[in-house]
């Protein structure tokens, strides 16, 4: 009999839809032809993670909007280089630029996940990650976090249960971080990878980072001078210990890093819409995903999802 206490699982499922599109060879087809393995790769996953980490709850947490014009308005360059090239005229959103025959499945993944009856929650204009650290704020309870995004491992905290799985090659081969592992490869802890992680910069959301200050430098000055407000001060301070180049390019660095903190630290305060995050232990619409199996050629893996939903039941 399950306790009170109930365990959350919390997928970026972008994040993870993209390693099993890479993962699984593009030879897994649907009967007429067409590219399925996000779609068979994900589900793999999925019943993976709730054999090997028992939740009791799951969220699906989608990307409503992959690139929110927020964090564009505060440092232009973010993601900007995976956006879809444009057409001069064009006044519709940014769309991001995904291998074609992903796109596709995207729509499946969503019609999948819903006959299921596994939550899937995207609030516009947030990101996955977003939702993500909302939902990690409001858990009563112990938070499992699934993602190939670094930027997450802010929210690890131990005290509260929150760790992030880790895929390293599928999710069978993952790591568990948690704050020691944390300290181990980054010499910060949650909160402190945010300021680590705007220091250092990542090109692969356009963050600029401040030039010269790579990520070994970012966990000194954190360790001297506690976080990101600490060390601006010391820039300020002639007695700190502060090299003159690391002062002078954190000084240039200024604007940068007083609009930096609110890109990349992940929003809390998402308007959530009602859901049931409780794992069925059987489909919502079995017709329905009777029809989307036949279709899609998802019989195999989508069994798998059902036997570890039944045995969690």
């Amino acid at each position: 009999m399950r306790g009170v206490t109930r365990r959350l699982m919390l997928l970026d499922t972008a994040s993870l839809y993209f390693r099993a599109y890479f993962g699984v060879p593009e030879s897994v087809r649907a009967p007429d032809g067409t590219p399925v393995n996000a779609v068979r790769g994900l589900l793999d996953f999925i019943a993976r993670l709730v054999q090997d980490h028992g939740p009791d709850d799951l969220v699906a947490c989608m990307d409503a909007d992959w690139r929110p014009q927020w964090r564009v308005d505060l440092i232009p360059s973010y993601k900007a280089h995976r956006v879809l090239e444009e057409h001069p005229g064009d006044t519709e959103p940014d769309v991001e630029e995904v291998p074609d025959t992903l796109s596709p499945q995207v729509p499946v993944i969503e019609e999948v996940l819903d006959a299921l009856g596994i939550a899937r929650v995207g609030v516009a204009p947030y990101e996955a990650d977003d939702v993500i650290g909302t939902l990690t704020g409001h858990a009563k309870g112990p938070v499992d976090i699934v993602t190939g995004d670094r930027d997450l491992f802010q929210l690890i905290d131990d005290a509260r249960g929150v760790r992030v799985i880790y895929p390293v090659r599928g999710v069978g081969n993952a790591t568990l971080m948690d704050e020691a592992a944390l300290r181990e490869k980054y010499g910060v802890d949650g909160p402190g990878y945010v300021d680590l992680a705007l220091l250092r910069g990542d090109p692969s959301d356009g963050l600029p980072g401040v030039p010269g200050i790579g990520e070994k430098t970012a966990a000194k000055l954190i360790a001297a001078y506690g976080d990101l407000a600490g060390i601006m001060a010391a820039v300020d301070d002639p007695a700190s210990g502060l090299s003159p180049s690391q002062r002078r390019k954190l000084d240039a660095s200024r604007p940068y890093v007083a609009v930096a903190p609110t890109v990349v630290r992940v929003a809390g305060d998402v308007p959530l819409p009602a859901f049931d995050p409780a794992l069925p232990a059987a489909p919502a619409q079995p017709e329905r995903l009777l029809e989307l199996s036949e279709r899609w050629g998802l019989r195999s893996s989508l069994n798998r999802v059902l036997e570890v939903l039944r045995a969690r039941a």
